[in-house]
């Protein structure tokens, strides 16, 4: 069986984004695990997406520009899935239009959340769904978070897409309950934990192990900051992580999801990093971005994880790693609720609180002091956790195959 499988993915201008790769793996790698015979990815970059994952891979069909732009152009990518010559020769929509052909099934993978946020990726897994029902090709959505934002126009073409789709997997029960109000029945929508996690799980240990944690506080931060602004932000965080290590007595670390491969680059998290670290009192460590699989050790590692990013706390959950989530903004909310929810943790709060001044510490070590029910609530969820994840991967490659979910 031959598979056609977009993700957020591709290195670009030497830029890596480790939660969206986290997901096209943990997906290409579950799908080759279960008689794929082959992978075409569709990515940003597809020449370092073939060389990284292994497989074949041809560019986005590519949306951009205002709205009406893009909506003009979904609709000549329709024309051309039906056969008619609407865009030129040279346009990247028809190598992605022959990899569709010439294989057997279609999966969306995680990354590229379906939100109004992002009326790209929209447009481009929208324009993917119609491909593949116009082709007769089984479709599945995987690892998907659905709005919260959803504008009228955008919410009729993610219906679209998903009604489309034999199966559609969510992260958060939230994204649930918007898929099945977008007309998705049932039994075919299916709240999961993120696709990613339990990649390289088997690279460390579970929960109640001889070995604990390395003693570090690992800290993820974005630079998306909700519209706080940035100067106090950055020194509040300052002091709140001096004084949780300073509770703790463990070194801090920084490691970016976002980031640059080039050694000699600050870029991405990485400068709000270093902006944080300075205005630190407490000796703390910046690291750079890694692989998926490296960042997922390491976070699994850490004897407590702060984070803005999401994928952070979806490595350090099946882990026990006590997790302080910090939201910017009702997207983010539902997520990081969603990644710390499945393990039992409740230590999500608005960024603005973990950077308030004289009271951000405070509001940190809360996670700290809960770090046995952080442990014992992932020894007790994680085997069941990880037979759920592999039956999920099963009903996908199902789906897949043809079998009616």
């Amino acid at each position: 069986m031959r598979v056609v499988v977009i993700g957020d993915v591709g290195v670009v201008d030497g830029m890596l984004h480790v939660g969206d790769e986290a997901m096209f793996d943990a997906l290409v790698d579950a799908l080759l695990g279960r008689g794929v015979g082959s992978i075409v990815g569709i990515s940003n970059a597809p020449a370092e997406t073939a060389e990284r994952h292994g497989i074949e891979a041809v560019g986005r069909i590519g949306f951009s520009g205002p709205r009406a732009d893009m909506r003009a152009r979904f609709d000549r990518v329709l024309r051309c899935s039906a056969g008619e010559r609407a865009l030129p020769v040279d346009d990247p929509v028809w190598p992605v239009i022959d990899a569709v052909s010439g294989a057997d099934a279609v999966a969306v993978a995680g990354g590229g959340n379906l939100a109004s946020n992002w009326p790209t990726h929209v447009f481009e897994r929208a324009a993917l769904g119609a491909i593949a029902e116009r082709t007769g090709r089984p479709l599945v959505v995987t690892g998907q978070t659905l709005g919260p934002r959803l504008d009228p126009a955008d919410r009729e073409l993610v219906a679209t897409l998903l009604r489309s789709a034999r199966l559609v997997g969510v992260r958060e029960h939230a994204s649930a309950d918007v898929a099945r109000r977008l007309g998705v029945t049932s039994e075919r929508v299916v709240a999961n934990r993120d696709d990613a996690s339990f990649l390289g799980a088997g690279d460390v240990e579970h929960p109640g192990g001889s070995r604990r944690p390395h003693g570090m506080i690992l800290v993820s931060l974005s630079v998306h900051l909700g519209g706080l602004r940035r100067a106090p932000t950055v020194a509040g965080l300052a002091a709140a992580l001096d004084g949780l290590a300073a509770r703790s007595g463990l070194r801090v670390v920084f490691h970016p999801h976002f980031g640059s491969l080039d050694p000699g680059r600050l870029r991405g998290d990485e400068v709000l990093h270093d902006e944080v670290r300075d205005r630190m009192t407490t000796d703390a460590e910046l690291l750079r971005v890694g692989t998926p699989r490296t960042a997922a050790m390491l976070a699994r590692r850490a004897a407590m994880l702060v984070t803005s990013r999401y994928h952070p706390a979806v490595f350090a959950g099946p882990a026990g790693v006590p997790i302080a989530a910090l939201a910017a903004d009702d997207y983010t909310a539902v997520k990081l609720r969603g990644a710390t929810g499945w393990w039992d943790q409740r230590g999500v709060l608005d960024l603005a609180d973990a950077a308030s001044p004289g009271d951000g510490g405070t509001r940190l070590a809360r996670a700290w002091d809960d770090r046995q029910a952080a442990r014992e609530a992932a020894a007790r969820l994680r085997g069941e956790a990880e037979r759920a994840a592999s039956a999920w991967f099963d009903r996908v490659a199902g789906a897949l195959g043809g079998d009616t979910a």
